[in-house]
């Protein structure tokens, strides 16, 4: 199926694209994908370095006549978000991701594509390659470990660059040019509760929650999308509010970064009241469907028969678990008074692991303003706290200050109106981008973020718009050929 991308123009970009796609790289595991790189770099007899975290660095020389323009690092990270359909055989571990074309996007078969941010690693790859593209001296920093804590970004060290301009490939549409993003906090709580039997005439069912939409927890939290965590907690709530049910066990979401699409609960209840829960379950699920029918067409709430549980959470935790969660946060938490249609801040209900005596609740805090976000990660730990949770704040990274008169915003933003005839949408993001964090060694490089249209990014609906990636490929190249001399 890749072959039907490697024919896709530009050809030289969709075939990086798909090379970098046959080696797996999840977050954290990025060995192979790290030595990929590297050879392809010492391939192409270029300045190849891997630094003490595993980001690596690849220097190339100006083109003829060039020499004497500012040096352009041009940077994405390698790794990518793994999520799949519950109903797909797939090993991200040992596979490369199964491509297709259909009509104008790339997809991928079940599973997340990798486009965030494989396009960008792609696009410098190409370049790095190409013999006849006009472009100053150029440095490739391809960063690990972005989507899991930006552990790549962090560790980089000042010093290693020389850039004065960095172009970051990270940003999902065309239209866009990114001069600022959120900062971002994990916040977790987690800890043990007692088990128990239970008694009378009982047995076991099965809630079954999928077919959320999913998706990007940052660029998408504004959509309304639906939290799979926070939808069967409400449901379980109503029903313990109702009935004798007796909860063994809630797994639900997946990674921080990504909004939940499924969650399955496992009960103990009473044979007596099985039909009018059934009932009950049925008109719940009927009128969350309903509520989501725009933004999750494809939802369903399933229940089935199970083995009766022999084990379950102690009926006074299991209520205030559920209303620990009820409780959370979830979404947009503020909206931004100085830039129209910014999300200012959010919590993403990430994760929701409840069984064996052990539960873990893990959350994604995000906010273009630092104090804000401690303030609700705060918020979100005095809820953990009254649960009598362990809660650990971690992972913190800096937002990125928009500066709108650097000189490199102003020359995208007259090249984009140049081209394509119309003004491109110069803003900030909600997304965690590392600029800010590379900002941190590199205060006085100047920096901008673009890219193609990515859509459902960190779901299995991930797409990436063929005629898009065919706008901004050429306007990348445009870009560089316009990049001014050093003073």
């Amino acid at each position: 199926m890749s072959n039907e991308v490697r024919n896709l123009e530009p050809n030289d970009m969709w075939n990086c694209f798909a090379d970098l796609n046959a080696v797996p790289r999840p977050s954290k595991k990025e060995e192979r994908v790290i030595a990929f790189v590297k050879k392809f770099g010492e391939s192409l007899n270029l300045d190849t370095y891997v630094d003490e975290v595993g980001n690596i660095i690849i220097k190339k020389p100006a083109t003829p006549g060039m020499e004497n323009r500012k040096t352009v690092c041009i940077q994405s990270h390698i790794d990518m978000v793994h999520q799949k359909n519950a109903d797909t055989v797939f090993d991200f571990d040992t596979q490369g991701i199964e491509m297709f074309v259909e009509g104008d996007w790339v997809k991928a078969k079940g599973t997340t594509l990798g486009a965030d941010n494989g396009i960008g690693a792609a696009s410098i790859m190409a370049l790095l390659a190409s013999k006849d593209i006009a472009h100053p001296a150029i440095e490739g920093l391809f960063t690990i470990d972005e989507e899991t804590g930006m552990t790549g970004a962090m560790g980089l060290k000042g010093g290693l660059l020389d850039a004065e301009i960095m172009l970051n490939l990270d940003t999902e549409d065309d239209h866009e040019l990114t001069i600022g993003c959120a900062g971002g906090v994990d916040v977790t709580g987690e800890g043990s509760y007692a088990e128990e039997s239970v008694s009378g005439d009982r047995m076991g069912l099965e809630l079954k929650m999928r077919g959320l939409s999913g998706g990007h927890s940052g660029m998408q939290i504004h959509e309304g999308l639906g939290n799979a965590n926070k939808l069967m907690n409400r449901l379980l709530y109503a029903l313990d509010s109702e009935f004798d049910i007796r909860i063994a066990s809630i797994d639900g979401g997946g990674l921080r970064n990504a909004i939940p699409r499924e969650s399955v609960a496992v009960l103990s209840v009473l044979k007596s009241e099985r039909e009018e829960l059934e009932n009950e379950v049925i008109g719940l699920a009927e009128m969350m469907i309903e509520e989501h029918d725009t933004t999750d067409p494809e939802m369903e709430v399933d229940i089935s028969e199970v083995n009766a549980p022999t084990q379950v959470i102690a009926k006074d935790f299991q209520r205030k678990l559920l209303r620990a969660v009820y409780a959370l946060p979830n979404g947009i938490y503020r909206m931004s008074p100085d830039m129209a249609g910014l999300v200012q801040t959010s919590n993403n209900v990430a994760r929701v692991s409840v069984a064996g005596g052990k539960y873990s609740i893990q959350c994604l805090t995000r906010s273009s303003v630092d104090t804000e976000k401690v303030d609700l990660a705060l918020n979100i730990q005095a809820i953990f706290e009254l649960l009598g949770a362990e809660s650990t704040m971690d992972g913190d990274y800096p937002g990125w200050t928009p500066k709108p008169d650097a000189d490199i915003v102003k020359l995208m933003d007259e090249l984009y109106q140049k081209t394509f005839g119309h003004k491109a949408d110069v803003s900030a993001c909600h997304a965690g981008l590392e600029c800010g964090i590379l900002g941190t060694n590199y205060p006085d490089m100047e920096m901008i973020s673009f890219g193609p249209n990515i859509r459902g990014a960190h779901s299995p609906d991930e797409r990436v718009q063929i005629s898009s990636v065919q706008k901004y490929w050429p306007f990348l190249l445009e870009t560089l050929k316009h990049i001014p001399e050093r003073k």
